[in-house]
């Protein structure tokens, strides 16, 4: 069966200071993309399309994309701020795209079979990919997955970082996704700098954007999109995330989300003095 990869690739990397999806992190000079890519062709992923900021075309295909033309099919998709549905118009004073789930739906005309979904930023490790591969192998509409990670494993010592927070049932399905803001580690615990905090465990499973999702999905998600920008489109730092498009359908019945695990570690850069953590956990794997 034909699998495809959507990479998201046009965050702007504000936090980071630059373009951190093409940061040399491996001992030969890798980026973290390199490792995602080889575990997904491990796993049978087929294809892979790069959503991307128009303007990194370029620079994209000449450091990213050459490496993999020959190994796997390999396609771009652009997330841009416009055009929006209902011709609809950006807010004055937005510059940035719509969000995770506005990504998604940027590579929509181009995904016709089953689909996985992850940052262009993260180390996901190949136990995920195997897992996802053999799910979406053999399921069917309205049937999705996610894989999670242990929310500790996933923070940054060097400042505050987002985190969708998963609730499941005793049958390994998602009840829902709660989106936390500004997570940390502090004297008192792990806690979300909310108002009122929230403290967490830390072992809660949690969203990293790696997703088995099927064609059928991509209807709901337009139409997700149309409501957010009714209710919200005139706020210009809005974002239309996809842990809480999924959220939304498990909630109206009209999806199921297999919350599936992976064993392997979780390694990102959010912030410049993550890197050196990423380097030396790479020549340790």
């Amino acid at each position: 069966m034909d699998l495809s990869l959507v990479v998201l690739a046009a965050g702007m990397g504000s936090r980071y200071g630059g373009l951190k999806q093409l940061d040399p992190v491996g001992p030969s000079g890798e980026i973290l993309l390199d490792y995602s890519v080889d575990d997904a062709l491990v796993a049978g992923f087929t294809k892979i399309i790069f959503v991307i900021r128009r303007e990194m075309l370029d620079l994209f295909i000449e450091t990213v994309g050459k490496r993999y033309e020959q190994k796997i099919g390999v396609e771009y998709a652009f997330q841009e701020l416009e055009p929006l549905p209902g011709g609809r118009v950006s807010p004055p004073g937005r510059t940035k795209p719509w969000g995770t789930g506005h990504a998604v739906l940027a590579a929509a005309p181009l995904l016709r079979k089953p689909f996985a979904v992850i940052n262009a930023d993260d180390y996901y490790g190949a136990s995920g990919f195997l897992a996802l591969a053999a799910f979406l192998k053999t399921t069917s509409p309205d049937h999705y997955a996610m894989v999670g990670y242990r929310l500790e494993k996933t923070l940054s010592d060097h400042g505050t970082v987002s985190r969708g927070i998963c609730h499941a049932d005793q049958n390994g399905y998602l009840i829902d996704i709660t989106e936390r803001i500004a997570i940390e580690r502090t004297s008192e615990g792990i806690m979300a700098q909310e108002n009122p905090p929230v403290l967490l465990t830390g072992a809660e499973p949690t969203s990293m954007n790696f997703w088995g999702l099927m064609p059928d999905f991509l209807g709901k998600l337009e139409r997700l999109f149309e409501e957010f920008l009714e209710a919200r489109g005139e706020d210009a730092k809005a974002e239309f995330y996809l842990p809480a498009a999924v959220s939304s359908l498990i909630g109206t019945g009209e999806a199921t989300v297999r919350l599936l695990h992976s064993g392997d570690p979780w390694l990102g850069l959010t912030y410049p003095e993550d890197r050196p953590i990423v380097v030396e956990a790479l020549k340790c794997l």
